[in-house]
């Protein structure tokens, strides 16, 4: 994507950020247990900097490798729904996970005219409730192999197992990987995700 096709994709609407998304973010096929080499790497995420007696949105503005999506919940201010009691299971993609997308893309969903596909998409991996791998591994076996979960956003995620591994699917086609899982909070669990689920944009 060139330089000056990244400047337009500031100014449009949502429709264009989401088709720029929808082709940016292929199906993964295996899972991802590391970030591709690049220039900066971004820093790994270390679950122990999550205290277990802090909300969701403190934990994540507190740790190493979540700043990308730090800076978009503060942006499209569901870091006070995430600070609030809850419970809420977050799947939060680390930092890695935004370099998949398309060179920009992140910085481009900051943008005020843009608030509308951020909002969504963050609250696409965010569910109501305190669900856990073994909650959700359960639910995935007596789903004959895959689970629907709905998500705050209303649209669904596709939740089945790649060995051991739980394995989320968007409405659009894109995979994520569970890379750390069970961060207990005060007001619900987190789970760190090496994707950006894409939800259907409007």
């Amino acid at each position: 994507m060139t330089q000056s096709i990244l400047i337009h994709a500031r100014h449009l609407a949502v429709p264009a950020i989401a088709a720029l998304l929808a082709g940016c973010v292929p199906p993964a096929t295996a899972p991802v247990t590391a970030p591709p080499a690049v220039a900066s790497a971004p820093v790994p995420v270390d679950p122990s900097h999550m205290e277990s007696e802090a909300t969701i949105a403190a934990s994540i503005a507190a740790t190493p490798g979540l700043h990308t999506v730090a800076t978009e919940l503060r942006t499209a201010e569901l870091d006070q729904l995430l600070g609030g009691d809850g419970p809420y299971t977050l799947f939060a993609p680390t930092d890695a996970a935004f370099t998949r997308l398309a060179p920009g893309i992140a910085r481009d969903l900051l943008a005020p005219e843009n608030r509308n596909a951020l909002v969504a998409i963050l609250r696409y991996h965010v569910v109501a409730g305190t669900m856990t791998t073994e909650q959700l591994t359960d639910r995935i076996r007596a789903g004959g192999g895959r689970a629907v979960l709905t998500t705050i956003g209303g649209q669904p995620i596709t939740a089945t197992m790649t060995g051991d591994v739980i394995t989320l699917t968007s409405v659009t086609g894109n995979r994520s990987y569970v890379e750390a899982a069970d961060v207990a909070q005060v007001n619900g669990v987190i789970h760190v995700v090496n994707g950006v689920l894409v939800p259907n944009l409007p």
